[in-house]
């Protein structure tokens, strides 16, 4: 088949940019094979030879990563910190929460935090609130029910 290179560099380029989209090295390995490939195919290699290098340096190149995504994708996860047990916890409202004038703080564990509600309701300070979620610096918290 004449201009499979073509085809090989078109599968080159679509893994990457499928890769660089995804940023989970999701297609990777198959832009390594095209690569092979299209090597290949510029050094006159029958279509059969092509095929069978496309699949066997994607395995092999998959094989050979796959420690090493494990080891990335867990230093990506994210890290449980100390703030992280004040989630779920009980804690008094300091300042009216009113996500519109972006106000509010809550007292929980003895730390101040700014602090957001969940359903954007406003909560006046006095008040008792369970917190839900840390976003960035801020406490997302709910009125206990």
């Amino acid at each position: 088949m004449e201009n499979t290179w073509i085809v090989w560099l078109a599968l080159v380029v679509g893994a990457l940019i499928l890769e660089s989209l995804s940023q989970q090295l999701f297609s990777i390995w198959f832009a390594l094979g095209a690569l092979v490939a299209l090597l290949a195919d510029l050094a006159h290699a029958q279509l059969w030879l092509e095929i069978i290098l496309f699949v066997a340096a994607t395995v092999i190149s998959l094989l050979a990563t796959r420690p090493l995504v494990r080891r990335m994708r867990k230093k990506l996860q994210p890290q449980p910190t100390n703030a992280d047990r004040c989630v779920g916890q009980t804690a008094d409202v300091l300042q009216d929460i009113n996500n519109l004038k972006g106000t509010g703080q809550i007292k929980v564990q003895g730390q101040v935090w700014t602090a957001r509600t969940a359903d954007g309701s406003v909560i006046e300070a006095g008040q008792t609130v369970r917190t839900i979620e840390i976003q960035g610096a801020k406490m997302i918290v709910a009125l206990n029910d």
